[in-house]
């Protein structure tokens, strides 16, 4: 097959020329360029809409993981799914439910201390 002569990759049937073989001298070669700015793009950025950054505080961040943490406890725990389709067994399972009754209350307390400290501050 002629693929070392010529600078085509042949697909099924039919014949591509690739960009980056460059047997003809006379061939288009690929480069990069750059546009230069005018005044009048400038004038086009500052009429454009700026969306507000999304800005999370810490101790909004913070009550959400342990809120995300705690029904995570309840969901493993009471739902059943998680042991159906053999993610855990039903030790496991079982030993969630147990852990949910210390995590969830301990997790409401972080929750209500996060922000007893936002107020304080």
């Amino acid at each position: 097959m002629p693929i070392a002569d010529s600078s085509f990759i042949f697909t099924g049937l039919s014949a591509l020329p690739h960009p980056l073989i460059l047997s003809n001298n006379n061939a288009r070669k690929f480069g990069t360029t750059s546009a230069k700015r005018t005044g009048d793009s400038d004038s086009i950025s500052s009429t454009q809409l700026k969306f507000p950054s999304l800005r999370v505080s810490n101790p909004l961040l913070a009550r959400s993981v342990v809120a995300v943490l705690g029904l995570g406890f309840v969901d493993a725990g009471y739902s059943g799914d998680w042991s159906r389709i053999g993610a855990i067994t039903k030790e496991t399972e079982d030993f969630l439910k147990i852990g949910a009754f210390l995590v969830v209350p301990f997790c409401v307390f972080l929750i209500f201390s996060f922000s007893e400290q936002t107020d304080s501050s």
